[in-house]
């Protein structure tokens, strides 16, 4: 009878420390913003930093949400919440639906050129959003599109299109090539093609496409301090405010709660759609 190997080898052990660790080092931070938001000041300028609060508070989080001050105006970051509704919405939908589309076209009707425009995309997809600040200044401000939320929003669709293509390009090239040939035996054409068969087959990878989208969309700063207009100012910017405001007493309990007000989303997202981001980039988001 074969002896039952141990599960407690070293390396086992060493893999669940660093794990442990790695843990613990990211989730640290999180934990003294939240411990941090939910205790009054007095109780702050304690200096224990580590406790738990001994005396819970959410009036932080009513101030961050709808009071605090972002300048000349103390209408918290709620404004900004909206504002970052109404960019990432369009921002995700409009990317992903060329994305696909353009991916479609690369992977399986092969356009003259189809080489030549992958590899400027290719290209595209490393150059520093700050390298086109001026240009696309200058280009909206001639379109009238400078400060305005369809200005913002078709900045987002510029700076998304070549990772999106890439993405989805990618995931079709690794389908295969008998469905798109019998389609087209069947008579499809290029859009009947691509909204009876691909779309359909596409739901892992939009969800991928739409993580990393509403994600990197929520999360901006740049292109939202610049593009946006002081009417569309995302939920970023309006926390950078809230913290940066440099007049009466620095209230650390409000920008804790401010910050994670402003992350819940994408921590929300992952949350619920961790497991189809997995699936997706398994499914061939990284083939091809």
């Amino acid at each position: 009878m074969k002896r039952r190997k141990s599960s407690s080898t070293p390396a086992r052990l060493g893999i669940y420390a660093f794990l442990a660790g790695a843990a613990l080092f990211f989730l640290l931070p999180l934990y003294v913003m939240l411990v941090t938001s939910l205790k009054p000041m007095d109780e702050i300028r304690l200096g224990h930093i580590f406790a738990l609060p001994l005396q819970i508070t959410l009036e932080p989080w009513r101030d961050a949400w709808s009071g605090a001050c972002t300048g000349v105006a103390c209408e918290g970051i709620r404004g900004g919440f909206w504002n970052s509704v109404a960019i990432a919405v369009p921002a995700t939908i409009l990317p992903i639906v060329l994305g696909a589309l353009n991916g479609y076209a690369l992977s399986f009707w092969r356009p003259r050129g189809a080489n030549i425009l992958f590899a400027i995309l290719m290209a595209g997809a490393f150059i520093p959003v700050q390298v086109m600040m001026f240009p696309l200044v200058r280009v909206l401000g001639a379109l009238g599109l400078f400060g305005s939320l369809p200005g913002i929003v078709l900045v987002h669709l510029i700076f998304s299109m070549p990772v999106l293509t890439l993405l989805f390009r990618n995931y079709y090239a690794a389908l295969p090539q008998e469905l798109f040939q019998a389609a087209r035996i069947d008579g499809g054409g290029f859009l009947r093609i691509f909204v009876q068969l691909m779309l359909p087959m596409s739901l892992p990878i939009i969800v991928v496409a739409a993580i990393m989208q509403v994600t990197g969309v929520w999360n901006d700063y740049i292109l939202g301090l610049v593009f946006a207009g002081r009417d569309n100012l995302p939920m970023t910017v309006q926390l950078n405010n809230v913290i940066n405001t440099t007049t009466g007493t620095r209230l650390y309990n409000v920008n804790m709660a401010a910050t994670i007000l402003t992350s819940l989303v994408p921590l929300a997202i992952y949350f619920i759609s961790g497991r189809w981001f997995v699936r997706g980039i398994a499914a061939g988001a990284v083939k091809g």
